[in-house]
């Protein structure tokens, strides 16, 4: 039996500022909206924050890793060490995340929420490990009950700490060897979207690899014997420590009124997870991009929601999210410093 995990209270954001931020917006010098999403962005943030000039404070940008049972049974076309070597990359500074993050003047933090590899102790790496990753879901459970919940409230920690330090926008990431295919499981579960429309090629599988990934996991669906359809039911089953970190990651950061900015496929799935328990928690989140892998965009359509950019990525790492990060800045900045038609003296709209 699964409890309700870690408690939050999430209130969903306040409209009742939305038509002064929405005037705001209408009396800047330009056509009635002429900028398009950026306009819809700042009002989104503006919400958040209930505020009419949202500001973007110390903002970080949290990759959870964690390995998956799984990876041993072929679903990526990667060993499952690659996790652990990537988790190097980016204490070295040398992955895509590390570039973008600094492009974006993004604090990075790299959490090893569960990677089978003895890091010792780093200076640059967050401990949240749960264990040297999960069990395989093709055999039962991935994780139990209780390691689900911790992995929660390692993210939920995690968030706290940001917020209390300043942070008050939080883009999501993650590193693991096989997390797609247990992201397609969890989104499959949570959605109802044919499982096939959830499998993609992740990594970079060839046919007969992906046709090998649908297969399994069509086979982990069969071995369920005990269908719980709890999102932590499902998330322990098929999860993974990284998705479940940043679950607890996105619920404590809408409940400490953070915006969230979500990467693709991988933690659009914890998402999933977030919304079935705390619908609000979708209030906060800025959905940074649509990523090339098979389900990201049904999960969105599900979600009811439009990301920022589409630019064919399937890379992870929080990569969208750090590419997006500069839309949120031009956003905030166009409600502070952009002129009215008063201020400028320019003719309105007749």
């Amino acid at each position: 039996m699964h409890s309700n995990g870690p408690r939050f209270h999430i209130v969903g954001v306040d409209r009742s500022l939305a038509p002064a931020l929405q005037d705001r917006i209408d009396r800047k010098t330009k056509p009635l909206g002429a900028l398009g999403r950026l306009e819809t962005l700042a009002l989104h943030l503006g919400l958040i924050q209930n505020r009419l000039n949202p500001s973007l404070r110390n903002p970080h940008l949290l990759v959870c890793a964690g390995d998956h049972g799984a990876a041993r049974a072929g679903v990526s076309a990667y060993p499952q060490d690659v996790t652990w070597q990537m988790v190097e990359n980016f204490l070295a500074g040398g992955a895509a995340i590390n570039v973008l993050a600094r492009q974006a003047g993004m604090s990075l933090v790299v959490a090893d929420a569960g990677v089978n590899h003895e890091f010792g102790r780093r200076d640059a790496l967050v401990d949240a490990k749960i264990g040297p990753g999960t069990a395989s879901y093709l055999d039962g459970p991935a994780m139990s009950a209780r390691q689900c919940e911790l992995a929660m409230a390692q993210g939920a920690d995690l968030t706290r700490r940001l917020a209390a330090g300043g942070c008050n926008v939080l883009g999501l990431g993650e590193m693991g060897i096989g997390n797609t295919a247990s992201a397609s499981l969890l989104t499959h579960c949570l959605t109802g979207l044919p499982l096939r429309e959830c499998v993609g090629r992740g990594t970079g599988l060839d046919d007969q690899g992906l046709a090998r990934k649908r297969e399994l996991l069509s086979q982990a669906l069969a071995s369920w014997s005990e269908r719980d359809e709890q999102a932590l039911a499902v998330l322990a089953r098929f999860g993974g420590f990284e998705i479940a970190m940043l679950t607890g990651a996105m619920l404590a950061a809408a409940e400490a009124g953070m915006i969230v900015l979500v990467d693709g496929f991988i933690v659009t799935s914890a998402v999933l997870v977030a919304h079935r328990l705390h619908p609000a928690v979708l209030d906060y989140c800025v959905f940074a991009h649509c990523s090339h892998e098979a389900g990201h965009r049904g999960q969105l359509e599900f979600l009811n929601v439009d990301p920022l950019l589409d630019l064919g990525l399937r890379l992870g790492e929080g990569t969208g999210a750090a590419l997006a990060y500069p839309l949120l800045r031009a956003a905030c900045a166009l409600l502070e410093e952009m002129a009215s038609f008063e201020s400028a003296r320019v003719s309105g709209r007749a």
